[in-house]
């Protein structure tokens, strides 16, 4: 039974399934999150966390030994709208980095972009000053401009000056 229905043939399914469902129906599946998770998992080594403890997807190795890790994931259909949003960051939780995965419209993996703590807490606490009604709601944009980019489909794990001088926690 491990071998036909394997996690990642699984995914591959799934994300065969979401493309036609929103060619179909003009609509998006709610599945972009399971994928980013499984996807960053394998691409960056971490280890999912089962009984998610809140705040937190999955646990760092190697160089991120120990490091909580909260996985966001973004599939872009359309480049050319702006002001594309990830899903809402658990703000108030225990986390080190958050880790978001765009990707293309058949929900394959592009980019990993990585981020700390501390720039989130900064630009939500600028946020919430400014009137946005939602803690922790951010543009893809601005995540990007917080973060750096860890993970590329044509170089795969992307080792630039700033994420290698950046500490993890």
């Amino acid at each position: 039974m491990t071998d036909l229905y394997n996690l990642d043939k699984l995914m591959v399914e799934a994300r065969r399934l979401a493309t036609e469902y929103r060619r179909a129906t003009g609509k998006s599946l709610s599945i972009s999150g399971e994928i980013a998770r499984h996807d960053v998992a394998r691409l960056m080594d971490l280890e999912l966390v089962t009984d998610t403890p809140g705040g937190y997807d999955a646990v760092g190795r190697n160089e991120r030994a120990g490091v909580r890790i909260q996985i966001k994931g973004r599939a872009i259909f359309d480049e050319s709208k702006s002001g594309q949003r990830i899903g809402q960051l658990k703000i108030e939780q225990q986390w080190d980095r958050v880790m978001l995965l765009i990707m293309d419209d058949n929900y394959e993996p592009l980019e990993i972009y990585e981020a700390d703590r501390e720039a989130i807490l900064t630009e939500s606490s600028e946020d919430r000053n400014s009137g946005r009604k939602k803690r922790g709601a951010m543009s893809v944009a601005k995540f990007k401009a917080l973060g750096h980019l860890v993970w590329t489909v044509s170089e795969g794990p992307v080792h630039d000056d700033v994420g290698a001088s950046q500490q993890l926690p």
